[in-house]
């Protein structure tokens, strides 16, 4: 399976399921994080399209940058970008909606729930994820997902932010021999 052999679906029409998935959810207690960068502005366009359910519900919001906490941190070393993380809550017993925008091996998110629990212990936390793209390698696994695509491992998926604030996904090659994200 080449590249231009997928056709990806729109990564907007995803939002909008991932959004009617997750309002259910959105009860007293909740609380939403999101990823650096991409589980980021999935939050940021969440908070707008379930705004008035967050509101009701009281629901607060923050943010994880989790380059510290990866278990390849030495061969990575920092991005440029890096942003502190930012959880202006207590996570003490608050159910947590973990959201990220490409899930893949799981070392992405086990790093952010040793983050998270720096912050206290929730009572819960469940793993958001735009695309689930297959390559499970620890034993995690999104909970709610809008698509699963699977993919080789020569191949990346990306979710691009544009401009506008829309968003949009690209499959690029893989160029990491040894780690995958």
């Amino acid at each position: 399976m080449t590249t231009s052999d997928i056709k990806l679906p729109n990564a907007e029409d995803l939002l909008i399921t991932l959004s009617q998935k997750l309002r259910p959810l959105l009860k007293t207690n909740v609380a939403l994080v999101g990823i650096q960068s991409g589980g980021v502005w999935l939050l940021q366009r969440l908070l707008i399209l379930l705004e008035s359910d967050i509101a009701s519900n009281g629901i607060e919001h923050g943010t994880l940058d989790v380059s510290f906490y990866r278990d390849d941190y030495a061969q990575r070393g920092l991005k440029a970008e890096n942003r502190p993380s930012q959880i202006p809550f207590d996570v003490e017993n608050k159910h947590i909606l973990l959201i990220d925008d490409v899930f893949y091996t799981g070392r992405t998110t086990r790093a952010a729930m040793n983050e998270l629990f720096d912050y206290g212990r929730p009572a819960s936390i469940t793993l958001v994820a735009l695309v689930d793209r297959g390559g499970r390698e620890l034993p995690i696994a999104p909970q709610i997902v809008a698509a699963e695509i699977p993919l080789h491992v020569d191949q990346n998926l990306q979710l691009k932010q544009q401009a506008d604030g829309t968003l949009s996904l690209e499959l690029q090659p893989n160029t990491a021999n040894t780690t995958h994200v």
